[in-house]
């Protein structure tokens, strides 16, 4: 992997109430950079407080907010969202979505942050679970195929940014003919072109509705830390 360039160490947090925190920062630590960056795993608003972006991993998106709530990190996570990068996973992109569609009994809490409106489990329940080869551009050696791995993963719905919003970048798109049956109702509904995106940016956000953090291959840590994380601390 080729070296990134980092003026200074910073410190990417992994929030870790609940989900597939330590893949993340396996992932982030098997980067090759020119200077260290530190991972810290986020549990309190004092870890929160040392960092200079945030990973919110794939897991149980209500189980996640409600530990975060009742470890009070709820608010000091929906402010770090809005002046620094946060990447979402699965579970992760849910939360910072600004609408959900297909919320548990008594709702679902949300940091937002992104101008979407996504769907829990929209891709369908556990059994469904699927790989498929993404064409992603802007990651190293994009001609090569990312495995994406969707495990109960939301689906995007709509893109919803306002004129004042920043612009939303679709990093990746599954083929629509590897579109799961399962969804084809929703399709009816909902823009079909919106739900084939798998993943976004807008402004310092990134988010997947996969989990890159259950493969090898680190080229969307490594996206991550570049466009986002380097880009908002640059010197």
């Amino acid at each position: 992997m080729d070296s990134l360039s980092v003026s200074n160490d910073l410190t990417i947090g992994i929030l870790s109430l609940q989900g597939a925190f330590v893949e993340h920062q396996v992932s982030i630590e098997r980067l090759n950079l020119n200077r260290r960056i530190r991972v810290l795993q986020v549990r309190t608003e004092q870890d929160l407080d040392q960092c200079n972006a945030l990973i919110i991993p794939g897991g149980e998106s209500t189980t996640i907010a409600l530990l975060a709530r009742l470890s009070g990190l709820f608010e000091p996570l929906k402010q770090f969202a809005n002046t620094k990068p946060v990447w979402g996973t699965c579970a992760g992109a849910i939360l910072l979505s600004n609408s959900v569609v297909g919320a548990k009994k008594g709702g679902q809490e949300l940091l937002g942050g992104m101008s979407i409106s996504i769907a829990r489990n929209g891709w369908g329940s556990q059994i469904e679970s699927f790989e498929a080869p993404l064409q992603v551009d802007g990651l190293r050696d994009s001609t090569r195929p990312f495995s994406g791995i969707f495990i109960r993963a939301p689906v995007l719905l709509a893109l919803k940014n306002s004129p004042n919003d920043p612009p939303i970048q679709v990093v990746a798109r599954l083929p629509q003919e590897l579109t799961p049956e399962s969804l084809i109702s929703q399709v009816e509904e909902f823009d079909a072109d919106t739900t084939t995106i798998v993943a976004i940016r807008q402004g310092l956000h990134l988010l997947t509705t996969f989990h890159p953090e259950l493969t090898k291959d680190d080229r969307f840590h490594e996206y991550f830390v570049r466009e986002c994380v380097l880009n908002a601390n640059s010197p």
